[in-house]
């Protein structure tokens, strides 16, 4: 027995194989440990960079305070609206190309986005930039303060940025505004980018030389640059009025709703980390969404959302009265989708409703506007309403589309 050991030598035993597993195993521990704190510092410094990268709109918190008292109230606990506001600035990185930059911003797409209370709808409302509506008097980014002003509904961006912007909305709506996000052209394009392009149906090819657009037609994968051309021109596609471009904004926007379900973004982080750093990238946000525990907050209550449910229109409006490049409210059919979207209840949207025609109201605007209503869908009129008014009133049905459809049939 002593010459085996001797043989075999010190530790080598049933002793020596317990010490080297022993060794190996806390060497296994220590790499694990550093492993885990190299997966945890990446972690951090991701989570550092998404979070650095949304601007927090410290002065529209500050402006909105002030005129607290003046707000409108929220009705339903849970519900939630963001305004969704798209400027046409030109600073940002690669923007030069898209006009000279005047140092004016100005809302270019603005939507209002309802989120029902239980999460089970989502419902975004197009407001017409060129919208005549009562501008409060708001404060200028120089520090001046513009006096109250019908105007444009754009021009409210222009005089006083997001504040301004949400104090209109709130003043025509009576709808309170809880969120609010920025993003210019530059994010736009990289959100698209992110997702891998999306895909939109042209009726026809399209050449529009200031659009910077030129495709085929039938199914296209747009990538950033030609998105933002898509939902931007205006001459080459559809009737060439606001309320086309509107349309195919919306269109645009449930296509990319889709394409991040349909692609499983959410749940891959492979997936999930370029869309989030374009989405923040060039994102300004009320405080409270202003870091990513804020966004996915917002975020993880709609990502179950079916996409039939998330549905897009444009306010019921109709040409203003005094100028026919200028747009109105259709009353009172504007006021009942705002008391719905307030009080939290739903909202139809079908695509067999037709369009008012862009065309100045002459003659009797009140009797014309009736007809208006009573022609294109969005409720009984007169007579009508008389002979109607016994049977319980539907829930009105308001011209849109959903995320779910497929432009392309």
């Amino acid at each position: 027995m002593t010459d085996t050991i001797g043989v075999l030598g010190p530790g080598t035993g049933a002793t020596g194989l317990v010490g080297r597993r022993r060794r190996w195993l806390r060497w296994a521990a220590l790499g694990g440990g550093l492993l885990s704190l190299v997966t945890v510092g990446i972690g951090l410094a991701v989570y550092a960079k998404l979070d650095g990268n949304i601007t927090p709109d410290h002065d529209a918190a500050a402006e909105l305070a002030r005129y607290e008292k003046e707000r409108p109230t929220s009705l339903v606990r849970g519900a939630r609206n963001i305004l969704l506001i798209g400027s046409d600035s030109r600073a940002g990185d690669g923007n030069g190309k898209y006009g000279r930059d005047s140092g004016t911003e100005r809302s270019d797409t603005t939507i209002l986005l309802h989120l029902a209370a239980d999460r089970r709808s989502a419902t975004g409302v197009s407001l017409p930039r060129d919208l005549m509506v009562d501008v409060p008097g708001c404060r200028r980014p120089d520090g001046s303060r513009s006096a109250p002003l019908f105007a444009m509904f754009n021009y409210a961006f222009q005089q006083g940025g997001s504040a301004c912007t949400i104090r209109t909305v709130e003043m025509l709506t009576d709808i309170r505004i809880d969120h609010h996000m920025v993003v210019d052209f530059h994010g736009f394009k990289d959100m698209v980018d992110a997702v891998d392009g999306v895909e939109v149906c042209l009726a026809e090819p399209v050449d529009d030389r200031e659009a910077g657009l030129r495709l085929p037609a039938g199914k296209v994968t747009l990538d950033g640059e030609q998105a933002l051309g898509y939902v931007r021109a205006r001459k080459s596609l559809g009737n060439g009025s606001d309320t086309a471009r509107m349309d195919r904004q919306q269109r645009f926007l449930g296509a990319l709703v889709n394409k991040v379900q349909s692609n499983d973004v959410l749940l891959n982080p492979v997936k999930l980390y370029p869309v989030l750093d374009a989405a923040t990238s060039s994102l300004t946000t009320d405080p409270a969404l202003a870091s990513l525990r804020g966004l996915y907050e917002l975020v993880r209550g709609m990502r179950d959302i079916p996409t039939e449910r998330v549905q897009f229109l444009t306010v019921p409006r109709e040409s203003y009265a005094h100028n026919a490049n200028r747009d109105q409210l259709v009353e009172p059919d504007a006021a009942r989708l705002f008391a719905r979207l307030r009080a939290d209840a739903p909202v139809v949207v079908s695509e067999e409703v037709p369009v008012p025609e862009e065309i100045p109201v002459q003659g009797d605007s009140v009797a014309q506007s009736s007809e208006v209503r009573h022609n294109y869908g969005y409720e009984f009129d007169g007579k009508a309403a008389a002979e109607h008014s016994a049977a319980p009133s539907p829930v009105p049905t308001f011209r849109g589309n959903t995320a779910a459809e497929d432009a392309c049939g």
